[in-house]
């Protein structure tokens, strides 16, 4: 394999986060992308977590060469069909009272825009976040999250709290029985809040299922108490849906499940199918009352008329070729895996997720929990030797856990051959281990 390339990236670009990946890759279609020299690599992250339509989806391919041809980019004070016919689309997507929208670039750029806004709302400024949290990396959004960046670059945006994520396979809170006792880790997580706020919470931003946190799937019940205690506290909920919006996790939205509403939605990644485009979707009355007070988020591709376009097909193929029920039953055939291959391998520790947004656990053993970091990074290696591209997290205290993510318009036999794939470079790195 000719990595000459890798060269050439450590003299031109600025590094920004972990190390490239050691295939050059040239184009890509359906679940599968293709390096320089030809070979597919099927794709369990749909890119960035973003490309839920697969790689150069037809549809898709023809809005932007329609759209680019004929209505790309605006002054940010002018409109278009296309940015009123998506907010009225999206928004019939959504329960009462959510019902206007503002389309924005990326998920940071989502958040941001939402905390302002409930800065502005509740004339407060604390925002409460999960500890293993990933909301963007511009300055608000960054702020709000505690998973990884935090240090070097001078003091957050004052205000910002954190709250113990509910990682069931791994939380200390247990009831007598030894099951997880949520309800009394979201207690505790909030009496701290309580305890360092100097009186001003505005919000608490979340996601459903923290996905850079390590696929944590939030207890059902548990989405529903928040809110509550949010409530109590005069503070908005806010949900980062940038992951599990559209279909991903079975439903059309991961909040539906816990019959709960937001104040404010975020949603990013998935609205796009791969290209860049956001939304912030709130109540009438929220929007009401900033605007009256100079709500103020004037950025260059606001409102831009081409990604609108692009969201118009997205929710047109996802309604046609009904991918959320798609998404919910292929869920149920990788969850199955998922388990037999925790119940068949020490080092398989939880499964976890929901819909097509599923993650394993890796660690030592079973008892220990261990993290299992150098084990994998191998078996990430290992995938991507037999043609698959696995991504894995790997956070202090906990074991390395593999995200899984393709497509919704993913085939059963893809679907079954990337599960076949990671199980053999799993079994192929411990057999080595084991030789070693």
């Amino acid at each position: 394999m000719d990595t000459r390339f890798l060269d050439d990236a450590d003299r031109l670009l600025i590094r920004y986060g972990p190390t490239f990946t050691p295939r050059l890759i040239e184009r890509a279609s359906g679940a599968y992308v293709f390096d320089s020299e030809g070979t597919p690599i099927l794709d369990f992250t749909s890119g960035q977590m973003s490309s839920i339509l697969g790689h150069a989806h037809p549809d898709i391919v023809s809005t932007v060469s329609s759209a680019v041809a004929s209505l790309d980019h605006l002054f940010s004070g002018m409109l278009s069909a296309p940015v009123l016919n998506l907010a009225d689309r999206l928004t019939a997507t959504l329960p009462d009272p959510l019902s206007k929208a503002m389309l924005l670039s990326t998920g940071a750029e989502s958040n941001e825009a939402a905390i302002k806004m409930a800065k502005l709302f509740t004339g407060r400024y604390e925002i409460v976040s999960f500890d293993r949290s990933w909301h963007g990396m511009t300055q608000g959004a960054a702020s709000a999250t505690f998973s990884a960046g935090r240090r070097g670059y001078g003091p957050p945006t004052p205000g910002n709290l954190a709250l113990p994520s509910p990682n069931a396979y791994r939380s200390p809170f247990r009831a007598p029985d030894g099951s997880y006792d949520w309800e009394a880790e979201l207690a505790y997580g909030f009496a701290l809040v309580d305890q360092q706020s100097a009186g001003s919470l505005a919000a608490c931003l979340v996601e459903p299922i923290l996905s850079s946190g390590g696929i944590i799937d939030l207890p059902p019940g548990y989405l529903r108490r928040l809110k509550e205690m949010c409530a109590e506290r005069g503070m908005l909920l806010i949900l980062d849906e940038a992951q599990t919006g559209l279909g991903r996790t079975g439903a059309m939205y991961a909040f539906e499940r816990d019959g709960v509403v937001p104040d404010i939605l975020t949603l990013s990644k998935t609205l796009g199918a791969g290209l860049p485009l956001a939304a912030v979707v709130t109540s009438a009355e929220i929007e009401q009352a900033c605007h009256d007070r100079g709500f103020l988020f004037y950025t260059t591709h606001v409102s831009d008329p081409l990604a609108a376009a692009v969201g118009l097909t997205v929710l047109d193929v996802i309604e046609r070729d009904r991918l959320v029920e798609r998404a919910a039953r292929l869920g149920a055939q990788l969850a199955e895996r998922l388990v037999a291959l925790r119940d068949s391998y020490e080092v398989v520790g939880d499964v976890r997720g929901r819909g097509l947004f599923q993650g394993i656990e890796l660690v030592q053993d079973k008892e220990s929990k261990a993290p299992a970091d150098a084990l994998g990074g191998a078996v990430t290696a290992a995938c991507l030797e037999r043609g698959l591209h696995m991504n894995i997290v790997q956070l202090p205290g906990m074991g390395g856990i593999f995200r899984i993510a393709p497509p919704l318009t993913i085939s059963e036999d893809d679907l079954h051959a990337g599960v076949d794939i990671l199980e053999a470079s799993l079994k192929a790195v411990l057999d080595e281990a084991v030789r070693g």
